[in-house]
């Protein structure tokens, strides 16, 4: 039955208008009905280490966390989080001030940019974007600014990269805050330390905020990640976002968190407590674990990722894909113009059925839809089984 209301003001928050059904729902409904490899969404089809979910396990046994927590996250949690940024980058956080434990990344964005960010505000994004990016500097009332990242030719094949001059130039009196995202979903581009000591001169000189989502730290292929927070004069203007997540391969347990300097921190939990207040209790107990881990835990696991990064890159570019360097996360992004095609839309609805496979446009990810038309993204983060069978689907299609 149809809503019926006696005004003609639509039911949705015009904020939030031009926000839909995401890609990725769209896509995995599709991978389902034609029994397709989905490589469209970003999550692992295998579960991270066993002494983790067993450490999860463990609290839920022993009623740890299966009530409400701290609002801050529990402390076993905030002290392993700051420890972590101290052994990884020698950047240290008080964990009961500067650490706060949010439901996944996702919250933490949201959090920051609502705390931060009023009507009226110009936000820096750059583009392709995560898309729940857009839709929470949307609900802040603030006014997107994308900053477009293009292919650049360089050693082997192609990347996408910053350009600093537009970055300069974006900036104008009423820009509030940079948001990046370094390792960069969906291109893959790790920015150096170059391009990082210029964003940092950049936001002391203008008196910008910055809010960094680095969820993909420990999956740098080529480079290294080095946090904006370690920056000459960005410790107290930089809001740092990390997530167990994509690290530990239990992407559903959502948990992430947010370190910076005190105020930051307090603004972002003023945001944060209206939204989920907590979550996931016992889980919070197994990340504190995972992140103690030994180094060769995320030795290893870059190293798997960085070979199955390379099955499916081989198998993309015998298919006939122009296939870009992935530096970092777990994402190839490719063009599809030497396959005679250029609407990335068309082209990843028609996919499942031409190839048995799912993939995302990554024209979704950008307000300059034509910027990202014929590019389109795949996921890596499969069983090493599942990338071939992908691959050899992708070579039938296309090179018959």
């Amino acid at each position: 039955m149809a809503c019926m209301t006696s005004s003609s003001r639509p039911l949705l928050n015009r904020r939030l208008a031009e926000f839909g059904t995401t890609i990725f729902a769209e896509m995995s409904a599709l991978a389902v009905r034609t029994g397709a490899i989905n490589l469209g969404q970003g999550f692992p089809d295998t579960d991270g280490p066993e002494e983790v979910r067993e450490a999860a396990v463990r609290a839920l046994r022993d009623g740890r966390g299966n009530q409400y927590p701290p609002g801050p996250g529990i402390p076993e949690l905030r002290t392993a989080i700051a420890a972590h940024q101290e052994r990884r980058y020698a950047l240290a956080y008080d964990p009961d001030t500067e650490v706060l434990v949010t439901a996944g990344a996702t919250e933490a964005i949201a959090a920051a940019l609502l705390a931060l960010v009023e009507p009226g505000d110009e936000v820096i994004a750059l583009e392709p974007y995560y898309d729940s990016y857009a839709a929470c500097i949307a609900m802040a009332g603030g006014t997107r600014v994308p900053l477009t990242l293009r292919p650049h030719a360089g050693e082997g094949a192609s990347s996408f990269r910053l350009d600093l001059d537009e970055l300069r130039a974006a900036v104008t009196d009423r820009t509030r805050l940079l948001l990046l995202n370094t390792p960069h979903n969906p291109t893959g581009t790790v920015l150096n330390r170059t391009e990082l000591a210029a964003i940092a001169e950049l936001a002391v000189e203008r008196d910008l905020l910055v809010v960094t989502d680095e969820v993909y730290e420990h999956l740098v292929f080529d480079g290294e990640h080095v946090p904006l927070a370690a920056f000459p004069g960005m410790r107290e203007r930089t809001v740092t976002i990390g997530s167990a997540g994509k690290t530990f391969s239990f992407t559903g347990w959502k948990v992430g968190w947010v370190t910076a300097a005190p105020a930051l921190v307090t603004a972002v939990r003023s945001a944060k407590q209206f939204l989920t207040y907590v979550s996931a209790g016992p889980f919070q107990y197994a990340v504190a674990e995972a992140l103690a881990l030994p180094d060769t835990y995320f030795t290893a696991f870059r190293e798997d990722m960085r070979a199955k990064r390379d099955v499916l890159a081989k198998g993309l570019a015998e298919a006939g894909f122009e296939v870009f360097r992935t530096a970092g996360t777990y994402f190839i992004t490719t063009d599809i113009r030497p396959l005679g095609v250029s609407d990335g839309f068309a082209f990843c609805r028609a996919l499942p059925e031409r190839a048995g496979v799912v993939a995302i446009p990554n024209a979704v990810f950008y307000d300059h839809r034509d910027e990202g038309a014929p590019f389109v993204r795949f996921a890596f983060c499969k069983q090493t089984g599942v990338l071939e069978e992908a691959a050899e689907r992708l070579r039938s299609a296309f090179t018959r």
